[in-house]
């Protein structure tokens, strides 16, 4: 299933399912059976699996012969990130795909060396933006913004120690995000800076359920600076994979319903390049994961 979170012409906002070009509205259609459904996507996440097997009998009993007010045509609404507002901060992961950790190491001063455990950060929620929304170039504040492509999870139920032979089943689904990185901003070794400023995780289209993903760790993912191809990768080249990521966290962190883990991006950032590519206003960024959807963004000045 593909949920969404958008805004109605109205600017409700609203919690779909992306059907055949229809976002239909869940809590609606819930209601047009006698059935309580959530209005929002964190409250779905709660509520599932209930909420989910619920919501998969009614799309399969309609089959596209919607009730009144149910579904509207996905171009006529405008889409929001999955999660608007998540509860926690973004967990970041660094240097994942090897030739990555090569060209950081050439030009952002980071090791040579595979990391022997993940590298974690964060991005703060005022981070997250949604598909079509701009991505802020503050020109006093950096003079190297870059891009990267990432597939990032979203959990399900809570993790607390949990081992790598059950991370999986903690999975509730997956989006695309862009950990938008500016390079000038890190501060000794540290990188929320450089990575939670405002408008640094354009995230969406969607949140892919997992049982539509059978394998996450073989998926395409690409991203495009106007039109050029940047990234062009797969999944399967992540050092650490999603069980790994998921294990490590919550070794001493707790993941909670609607926490998200982006995996880490591959080679072909603009750090990376020679001579070194940065974003500026005006630039358009576009960007995708296989089988889960793409983001494009463009850049602005604030």
């Amino acid at each position: 299933m593909k949920l969404i979170t958008y805004q109605t012409r109205n600017l409700q906002t609203r919690l779909g399912a992306l059907v055949d070009g229809y976002a239909v509205d869940i809590e609606r259609l819930g209601a047009a059976a006698g059935v309580g459904l959530p209005d929002n996507m964190l409250d779905f996440i709660d509520a599932s699996p209930v909420a989910l097997q619920r919501t998969r009998e009614l799309l399969d009993r309609h089959a596209g012969k919607w009730p009144l007010n149910v579904a509207t045509p996905v171009a006529n609404v405008r889409l929001l990130a999955p999660i608007p507002r998540p509860r926690k901060n973004i967990f970041g992961i660094g240097l994942n795909y090897v030739e990555h950790v090569a060209e950081s190491a050439r030009n952002l001063d980071t090791a040579k060396d595979l990391p022997k455990q993940p590298v974690v950060f964060s991005k703060p929620p005022t981070a997250v933006i949604g598909p079509g929304d701009a991505i802020g170039h503050n020109a006093q504040v950096t003079q190297q913004l870059d891009w990267e492509v990432e597939l990032a999870v979203v959990i399900g139920s809570t993790c607390r120690r949990t081992g790598q032979e059950e991370a999986m089943d903690k999975v509730f689904g997956y989006t695309v995000l862009n950990d938008i990185s500016a390079r000038d901003c890190r501060r000794a070794g540290q990188w929320i800076f450089s990575k939670g400023q405002d408008t640094y995780a354009p995230m969406g289209p969607c949140i892919v359920t997992a049982d539509e993903v059978p394998d996450p760790h073989n998926l395409n993912l690409w991203l495009k600076v106007n039109g050029q191809v940047k990234q062009n990768s797969n999944t399967r080249h992540l050092l650490f994979k999603i069980p790994a990521l998921i294990a490590d966290i919550s070794s001493a962190i707790t993941l909670e319903p609607g926490d998200i883990i982006a995996t880490g991006t591959p080679a072909g950032v603009g750090a990376g390049m020679d001579p070194q590519e940065w974003l500026w206003p005006g630039d358009v960024v576009e960007l995708g994961v296989e089988s889960i959807g793409e983001l494009r963004n463009p850049v602005v000045a604030v």
